[in-house]
């Protein structure tokens, strides 16, 4: 689904972008739809009413997870926490316990001056945000702090209070009364984050501590920041948004500063959040849709997933399978972008791909209008 040119600080270099919409072409139509973990007030008034009309129009809305349920919450949070009687100081080196101390106290010294005057007028204050988020941190698991520390940042702490897109998407299907449900399960989220070694877990909290502190001491420029994936999702920039960043729940620890060692554990850290939070659940979530898509095929579904677990742009040293893939090539964003095979393996119609004239292992589409034909 194409736009046209966004202005102001959104504004795009090119005037014809694709979104983050794709037409399933069945009777009823289907839709897969990109999303992006930030407030939806920064992007709703951004996304196309095409967009907005086909998540109106379908009869079920089904989400990555189910975040209205109070079970979700409860189990994530469960899922994130030592076994009985362990505290992070037990488990942590002492070095890094104190370090993270440290920083947890400098952000809660901060934080009422990253508070927006929008965030005090709606009641949010500092202490009170400091400890939703923070509170228990002595008895998290080591790798949900350092996930938790690298959020605690002054540009997402300014973001907090309004609902993210994915949310606010089942916030709106639950008021318009659609029916809903989730393709995963909070275990399958969170036992692969629990699944790092202790070693790969303190490597990558030292890493996130050091890259906190050279924010504090000036030394370090984040190379992007929330601003910049918004601009990139409004302008429905593929090329800059696609595996740039936001690839996963977790920050990529590959640097070339790195000695040697220490980079083989960056990499073997970020090949296992690759297999494990993206294949691995590209796989799960697409068996689910296509048994979804087979059981009402009377209906209209419209699936949100997060724009990077639903799309991929292909690197040049890729190999394909070509196991059933689907690979979309977009003019105006430039490049080859494989929609996940499993997930587009869900949707496929073997007589239309040879009606096409096409093998169906090699079907290429091409994104005029962003809409998959199967």
């Amino acid at each position: 689904t194409k736009r046209g040119l966004v202005s102001d600080s959104n504004s795009c270099n090119q005037t014809d972008l694709n979104s983050f919409l794709w037409t399933i072409k069945r009777d009823p139509p289907s839709y897969f739809y990109g999303t992006i973990h930030v407030p939806y007030t920064r992007v709703w008034d951004f996304i196309p009413e095409n967009s907005k009309q086909a998540f109106q129009e379908s009869n079920i809305v089904y989400f990555e997870l189910d975040l209205t349920d109070p079970y979700t919450i409860s189990a994530l949070t469960s899922c994130q926490l030592l076994p009985q009687g362990e505290n992070l100081q037990d488990v942590l080196p002492r070095d890094i316990y104190r370090r993270l101390k440290r920083h947890l106290e400098y952000v809660k010294l901060m934080m009422p001056s990253w508070m927006t005057p929008d965030q005090r007028g709606k009641g949010l204050y500092a202490d009170y945000l400091f400890n939703a988020i923070a509170g228990n941190w002595e008895r998290k698991r080591p790798v949900w702090v350092m996930l938790m520390v690298n959020s605690l940042t002054e540009a997402d702490i300014k973001t907090r209070g309004v609902p993210v897109l994915d949310l606010y998407l089942a916030q709106e299907a639950e008021r318009m009364r659609k029916r809903t449900g989730a393709v995963e399960k909070v275990e399958e989220q969170c036992h692969p984050l629990n699944g790092l070694n202790f070693s790969q877990v303190i490597f990558a909290l030292n890493q996130t501590l050091l890259q906190q502190e050279s924010l504090r001491a000036g030394s370090l420029q984040v190379p992007y920041t929330t601003e910049d994936l918004i601009r990139h999702y409004n302008c429905g920039d593929l090329n800059s948004i696609i595996f740039n960043h936001d690839t996963s729940q977790v920050p990529n620890f590959n640097n070339v500063t790195l000695p040697p060692n220490e980079q083989v554990t960056a990499q073997e850290i970020d090949s296992y959040f690759r297999q494990e939070l993206i294949y691995k659940r590209n796989e799960r979530m697409g068996k689910r849709v296509k048994a979804l898509l087979e059981e009402h095929p009377d209906k209209s579904f419209f699936f949100a997933f997060g724009k990077s677990q639903l799309i991929r742009k292909v690197e040049l040293n890729d190999q394909p399978s070509y196991s059933g893939d689907l690979w979309l090539h977009s003019s105006t964003a430039g490049g080859l972008y494989q929609l996940s095979e499993q997930i587009v393996g869900a949707v496929q119609c073997k007589d239309h791909f040879i009606n096409a004239g096409l093998t169906r292992n090699r079907f290429v589409a091409y994104l005029n209008h962003s809409e998959m034909s199967v």
